[in-house]
């Protein structure tokens, strides 16, 4: 069995649903093929039990012959056996096609999330995302899973047609002519099955999407009073997701109904001849028994072809979604020819702004409009919409190196930083080198620790909800502390707490990052008392540099954003 998740996904071909669709199997064709085997044997044991039942009733019941019946019962009991275990197994490479599937799926999404980095977030909505991971992977495993079945009941059907033609021609002709009929009378609604299942995969997502919204601002809606609003909108999407589920839903009722009905019909129609056959002494009463097993066969490998027809639909829906995140690309992208790197303890400056962070000081970024402080965050660490040579480490535009070094040097941590779920310990020691302890004094949070039974051991849930805000910006600080970048950028690292916990923070973070190079960007005056500088940003460009003790007594603009002083206050004391 195939250890997950794997080493490596692959190179996923994502030009079209079906080439994904065909890539996935290439990739686990060894489980496949064992599943399908396993499939075909499964089933085609079931498929000659009637035979032999036929054989024992005519060789053994009506000849009166007890060895007779005896060999067939034997021949029964072994057919049973290997029935038996290839189903143990063919379920077995079924589950491990399905886990192979999922896994790689999740690997492939998860390694192109990385690839994009800030871009991810500007070209898809989060709701797309979180759709592959609650059902399109689903899906997808589920192709993978029916195709040993499938496989089982094309090779079963063709061994049951070529029993009855051996038996009778007419009957045989039958279901050789039959079964594909059926198919054709269920093909035409796969088509708009597929559009439906499109629209409604696709409002999911935006669903999704206006959830994580929802939640993600609750606060600020609460403080404004806008959760009615929202609560409107969310719940009349919702119900437009409802009506796109009903129209899928009633169309694949019907396709079940078919599924039923129209195999059901074939079975009458088939042990109808056979029992006239019967009558007529062209068939002997063991074949007689042999067809109405037969009969109830049918009904399987006809109803897993259409079930396979079905997951084949919902499948290309969920590939397209997966496609569709796979063919982005980053708005950076690796160099042809690397530059050189810059050496260790270089200067960083972004020539647009003006800004120059030298290196191994704490940099504070004050901006009257926090938005305008957070974008140019983004430029120092490549996360910028639009990116350019402006910014440059040591004279060598970052866009001039690999991203991985740009990555591995320069690292922004913005409000938007969640905690992901696992152990506690490991969430924040994520190079599994860094000291947390330390980090977790500087950032002032040790009484969380404290209050975690489990300490480092505690169990974080999904996006750390079990935690409260300032407790998340917290643990997210300590973490960016711990792996210790060379560059580390802070967006607002101390907005979501008390002004208590934000003293020791400011008073422990310069030691902490004692020659190292911190850029902070903040409006609070114990943040920027700490700092070694402070760079005043304004209509996008520094326009005043220093300490903040001299910018407070020499610039009235950065001194009205710092003590939120009113203009009337400011002219008066002019």
């Amino acid at each position: 069995m195939r250890q997950l998740p794997l080493d490596h996904p692959g190179t996923a071909d994502h030009r079209s649903p079906g080439r994904f669709l065909l890539w996935m199997a290439k990739g686990q064709w060894h489980t496949l093929a064992l599943g399908m085997f396993f499939g075909i044997v499964w089933m085609s044991s079931q498929a000659v039990l009637p035979a032999v039942i036929g054989r024992a009733i005519d060789r053994g019941v009506a000849a009166r012959d007890g060895s007779e019946l005896l060999k067939w019962a034997t021949v029964m009991f072994a057919i049973g056996l290997v029935q038996a275990v290839s189903g143990i197994i063919r379920h077995r490479f079924a589950v491990t096609n399905w886990l192979t599937a999922a896994y790689r799926t999740v690997q492939l999404v998860g390694r192109q999330t990385v690839h994009l980095g800030g871009t991810l977030p500007r070209k898809v909505s989060t709701g797309e995302v979180v759709a592959i991971g609650t059902s399109d992977l689903s899906h997808l495993g589920q192709v993978m899973d029916v195709s040993a079945r499938f496989a089982g009941a094309v090779v079963s059907f063709l061994l049951v047609s070529v029993i009855l033609l051996s038996t009778s021609v007419t009957l045989g002709l039958v279901v050789l002519v039959g079964v594909p009929l059926l198919m054709l009378l269920v093909g035409p609604l796969l088509s708009p099955l597929q559009e439906r299942s499109a629209t409604q995969r696709h409002l999911m997502g935006e669903l999704s999407n206006t959830a994580s919204d929802i939640v993600g601002g609750l606060r600020v809606l609460r403080g404004i009073g806008g959760e009615q609003v929202f609560h409107d909108r969310y719940r009349r999407e919702s119900q437009t997701v409802r009506r796109a589920g009903v129209e899928v839903a009633r169309l694949q009722s019907v396709l079940d109904a078919l599924q039923v009905f129209l195999p059901g019909v074939f079975v009458v129609l088939v042990v109808w001849l056979g029992a006239r056959y019967a009558v007529e002494g062209r068939i002997t009463p063991g074949e007689l028994v042999a067809f109405y097993g037969y009969s109830a066969f049918l009904m399987i490998p006809l109803r897993t072809a259409t079930e396979y027809a079905n997951k084949i639909i919902r499948a290309r829906v969920s590939a397209r979604r997966v496609c569709r995140v796979l063919a982005l690309t980053p708005d950076v992208v690796d160099p042809e020819v690397p530059a050189a790197s810059p050496p260790p303890g270089s200067d960083l400056l972004d020539a647009r702004t003006g800004l120059h962070v030298r290196a191994g000081r704490l940099t504070a970024v004050v901006s009257e409009q926090p938005d305008e402080s957070a974008a140019l965050a983004d430029r120092l660490g490549l996360c910028a919409a639009v990116v350019d040579d402006e910014v440059t480490l040591g004279g060598v535009p970052l866009t001039s190196l690999l991203r991985a070094e740009v990555r591995d040097r320069v690292v922004v941590s913005d409000t938007g930083a969640i905690l992901f779920s696992g152990r506690l310990g490991d969430r924040l020691d994520t190079t599994g080198t860094g000291t947390v302890d330390r980090a977790l004094d500087t950032a002032s949070a040790d009484d969380i620790l404290e209050a975690l039974p489990d300490g480092l051991d505690t169990l974080v849930a999904e996006r750390g909800r079990t935690f409260s805000g300032g407790q998340r910006q917290r643990l997210v600080l300590a973490r960016v502390l711990t792996a210790d970048p060379e560059i580390l950028v802070l967006v607002e690292p101390t907005s979501a707490v008390d002004a208590h916990t934000e003293a020791r923070i400011a008073s422990r973070l310069r030691a902490h990052r004692a020659g190292r190079t911190t850029v902070v960007t903040t409006s609070s005056p114990l943040m920027l008392d700490a700092v070694d500088e402070v760079a005043f940003l304004r209509d996008g460009r520094i326009v005043a540099t220093g300490t903040h003790g001299d910018l407070l007594a020499t610039n009235p603009d950065y001194r009205m954003v710092v003590t939120r002083e009113s203009a009337d206050q400011m002219e008066a004391v002019r």
